[in-house]
């Protein structure tokens, strides 16, 4: 007996946006950063579309499934850079289930993308506070850290929202 499955054009769609995502997960990789984990998080414009065309849950697969399949591609799979990278991934999508329980009009694109970096920077420098740098220093990267989540999660919703208007659908 064959199993079959169902695939409906919306499963198409997410599909390709997490692999677009794995793509940029990629390429953000080898762009330098001045400072450890300050990243544009450029990946996560595609989260915030799937969030927004599609629900939490989904967004949520896509992801973790970035998380994962980029780690595998990169070579970082259960490396410090997969750990910090999973760690940020939770808690920006943990914090944007948190929005996705309010109501919609309390908080838009702007709201759940900076959201989102701020949680996701602030749980890494847990991380690496809590396995690789166990000292009270690092804890003075914070305000900078912070401003660039505030300033990324700025961008990343200004680039969301000409996307979502270019592909003229509505946010949930």
């Amino acid at each position: 007996m064959a199993l079959t499955l169902q695939v409906t054009d919306e499963d198409r769609q997410i599909a390709w946006l997490a692999a677009l995502a794995i793509a940029i997960h990629i390429l953000e990789s080898g762009i330098p950063s001045p400072l450890p984990g300050i990243k544009p998080g450029l990946a996560n414009i595609v989260t915030l579309l799937v969030l927004f065309r599609f629900g939490w849950r989904y967004a949520a697969w896509v992801s973790g499934l970035r998380v994962l399949a980029g780690s595998l591609l990169l070579g970082t799979f259960m490396s410090p850079t997969f750990f910090l990278s999973l760690a940020g991934a939770v808690a920006s999508i943990a914090a944007m289930g948190l929005l996705w329980l309010l109501p919609r009009d309390w908080f838009g694109v702007y709201g759940f993308s900076i959201l989102a970096a701020v949680c996701h920077i602030c749980a890494q420098l847990y991380i690496a506070w809590l396995l690789f740098i166990p000292h009270t220093m690092i804890l003075k990267l914070l305000p900078i850290l912070i401003t660039a989540g505030i300033i990324f999660g700025i961008v990343n919703a200004i680039i969301t929202l000409s996307i979502q208007e270019r592909l003229r659908e509505p946010c949930v």
